[in-house]
């Protein structure tokens, strides 16, 4: 028996113990992640962290927003990802505040804890997402979630079929699109029996491309996989995706790109009274506030933090943001929703910002990090 095989069961049975019950109750009400943590960041009990491996610009050349490529290593609480899916990134910014936001995962689908890849731009009014690009650094430690979202690949060698497969993507809407093509060609996907990918994407410009030598090296291969890149003015239309894809609506299509570029999309997929080819699957993400809103508006009220006996009026901030602006310090562990270390006893009603989903029971566990107030609101702070 190597020392590798010795060495299994019992990092097995420490896992466990970690995750046990009696680990919990005598870590309370840190969490046993918080003192893991402490001894070596990529240790974990139930949180999943990763550190930065690396960061590698994407299009150095462009005058239009930065994107670069980081590379994670997760903490082995990871359990992997289907292509398509996005995560949670969270960051302890100058000043101690937390900024978390969702990030598509641009590598091939992954298992538990193997390396993967994000690919963002900096988007002006993005602090996270500047943040990541320009500053990030190697060794560097985020917070993550486990990767989440049923924008998927239903594709793969082991489930072949003779679908033909279409993507359509404009600016970063290409990262989720390109972790599906990955996937599919790192496992075996080789055009045959009429199973054939296109790949259309919009781009500003040239420059503007994001994984230009990789998409090149895909469309000169004999892989059944077709590359069609589009600048500036040439933007969507029905025409041209009928001259590529004659058969579109019955067609299995991944769209995500910006919103002006996805209502064009969508039109030209409508079967009649208003429905929509079912082949079609949309995503695109919006800040969590316009998530929120279109979820439901919000209601004014009052939230009372009733230990300390401040109040404030409902804003479209988390609760334990609002609670921190009035200079309160909840114990947290992720703000994102996932380690359960910030639930408070609430009365009233709470929308969950990341899913839209509203909650009026009373003297019930509410985490606070991704729950906003709806109307009055009593928090047990």
């Amino acid at each position: 028996m190597t020392i590798t095989d010795a060495a299994a069961p019992r990092a097995g049975l420490a896992q466990r113990l970690l995750r046990s019950r009696l680990a919990a109750a005598l870590a309370s009400p840190h969490g046993v992640d918080r003192y893991l943590e402490q001894v070596n960041p990529m240790w974990a009990a139930h949180e999943v962290r990763a550190r930065v491996v690396d960061v590698r610009p994407e299009n150095p050349g462009s005058d239009a927003a930065p994107v670069a490529t980081l590379t994670l290593q997760p903490t082995s609480t990871w359990r992997g990802h289907r292509a398509g899916q996005h995560v949670l990134v969270g960051v302890d910014m100058p000043g101690g505040k937390r900024v978390t936001r969702a990030f598509s995962i641009s590598s091939a689908a992954s298992l538990p804890g193997e390396q993967i890849t994000l690919t963002i731009r900096a988007h002006e009014e993005g602090v996270l997402s500047k943040y990541l690009v320009r500053e990030a650094q190697p060794g560097q430690m985020l917070h993550l979630s486990q990767a989440q979202g049923e924008f998927t690949l239903n594709e793969s060698p082991a489930t072949p079929t003779n679908n033909r497969l279409l993507f359509i993507t404009g600016g970063s809407g290409i990262t989720p699109a390109m972790s599906m093509l990955r996937t599919l060609l790192r496992d075996g996907y080789d055009g045959k029996v009429g199973r054939k990918v296109v790949f259309l994407h919009y781009a500003r410009s040239p420059e503007d491309q994001i994984f230009a030598e990789e998409l090149a090296e895909i469309a000169a291969a004999d892989n059944g996989a077709e590359v069609h890149l589009r600048y500036g003015d040439q933007l969507f239309s029905e025409f041209e995706l009928r001259r590529l894809v004659p058969d579109h609506r019955d067609t299995d299509t991944w769209l995500c790109g910006p919103a002006g570029l996805v209502e064009l999309v969508r039109s030209a997929y409508e079967l009649g009274n208003g429905e929509i080819s079912p082949r079609l699957r949309m995503e695109f993400f919006k800040p969590v506030v316009a998530r929120t809103a279109a979820a439901g508006e919000l209601v004014e009220g009052e939230i009372s933090f009733t230990r300390s006996g401040r109040t404030t009026a409902t804003t479209a901030a988390s609760l334990l943001e609002q609670a921190e602006e009035l200079g309160l310090t909840p114990e947290y562990g992720c703000r994102m929703g996932i380690c359960f270390s910030c639930t408070r006893k609430v009365n009233g009603t709470v929308r969950n910002v990341l899913t839209g989903e509203t909650t009026t029971a009373t003297d019930e566990d509410t985490r606070i990090c991704v729950n906003q107030a709806v109307g009055d609101c009593a928090v047990d702070l």
